[in-house]
């Protein structure tokens, strides 16, 4: 099995981090294919059409979704590190994906090929300009299928982000790692295991690794770049391409009204305002309203961290929202070397 061995300097360099290019990438491969997720059939019916017929009108396209889609080899010039930590742009990750040579877009996609386990025929692999094209590719996924549902997703990555940080703070790194993917795990001192695939083990430069939540059930991949720097990424707890919130029923939601029953239901995971009212499609102060009713009342709380408020429910909100029936989905609100490890 392959290794990441890091420096005790890596370790405590390394650090969580967002990649809408990654978000972008998955996307592209779940909905190219027949949806297989029960939670993500809305999303995949209404924009698996679209994207289907993008690609029967562009042989480019459609040739490199077919072989990404079907390789453990994800190129580098597509798949690297994200450098914007938690904040990082699509523009930007979209002109580096840009800059790549023709020479490396075609040594890229040669070696994908080698580790594919379908036959693919390059034809499509011709003319100049490639990295511009795949960059162009990538942009109109992101734009017509991925970017709609953005606040959402992220809301969703940002999560379990806060998540996995509260495990590395009172547990340390090997906690913290503990399913983050099928395969993943600390091993020995130093080392952590991304793949039961056999190859010589790979050092971690002094700037640490990145972990890189994505919503897409796409398996993981690592990210590399020269000349030590690699990034995981991986899959977020919860629901892929954040399926549409519910509406509760029932006596709870009649006796606070929906909104609250609403919220509740949301704080199986704790949460901050920002990122409930993402994932309910609801304003601020709405949401900031019904969080000073639910506190007063003793069903949630909220606990400052660094400069955020991650509310949770309290015993008795858990006790009141175990009651609470699931509902019919709420309308929707404007929200519609790189090896893969599984």
């Amino acid at each position: 099995m392959t290794l990441l061995r890091l420096s005790p300097l890596a370790l405590s360099r390394s650090r969580f981090a967002l990649s809408p290019l990654a978000e972008t990438f998955g996307s592209m491969l779940v909905l190219s294919k027949p949806c297989t997720d029960p939670w993500l059939t809305a999303w995949h019916t209404r924009h698996h059409g679209a994207l289907a017929a993008a690609l029967e009108a562009d042989p480019f396209a459609r040739g490199l979704v077919a072989l990404l889609g079907s390789t453990q080899w994800i190129p580098e010039f597509i798949a690297g590190p994200p450098s914007g930590g938690m904040r990082t742009r699509i523009a930007d990750e979209l002109t580096v994906v840009s800059r790549a040579t023709d020479d490396e877009v075609r040594a890229g996609l040669e070696k994908s090929l080698a580790h594919s386990w379908k036959q693919h025929d390059l034809s499509w692999l011709s003319g100049h300009r490639l990295a511009a094209r795949v960059a162009g590719l990538l942009k109109s996924v992101w734009t017509a299928h991925v970017a709609p549902g953005w606040p959402r997703r992220r809301a969703l990555l940002e999560r379990d982000v806060m998540y996995r940080a509260g495990l590395l703070a009172a547990y340390g790194w090997p906690r913290a790692l503990q399913h983050m993917t099928r395969r993943s795990a600390w091993v020995g001192t130093d080392a952590i295991r991304f793949t039961h695939h056999n190859g010589p083990d790979l050092i971690v430069g002094d700037e640490g690794m990145l972990f890189v939540p994505v919503s897409c059930s796409t398996g993981s991949w690592l990210c590399s770049a020269p000349p030590n720097h690699y990034a995981l990424v991986y899959p977020a707890r919860g629901t892929a391409a954040a399926s549409p919130p519910t509406k509760p029923t029932g006596a709870l939601a009649r006796l606070i009204g929906t909104g609250r029953a609403a919220i509740l239901q949301e704080l199986d995971q704790p949460a901050t305002s920002t990122e409930l009212a993402a994932q309910l499609g609801q304003s601020l102060g709405t949401i900031g309203g019904h969080l000073a009713v639910l506190r007063d009342a003793d069903l949630i709380t909220g606990a400052r961290v660094g400069r955020r408020v991650v509310y949770r429910r309290t015993a008795t909100g858990d006790l009141l929202a175990a009651q609470q029936p699931t509902g019919t989905p709420a309308p929707e609100t404007g929200q519609d070397p790189s090896m893969r490890s599984e």
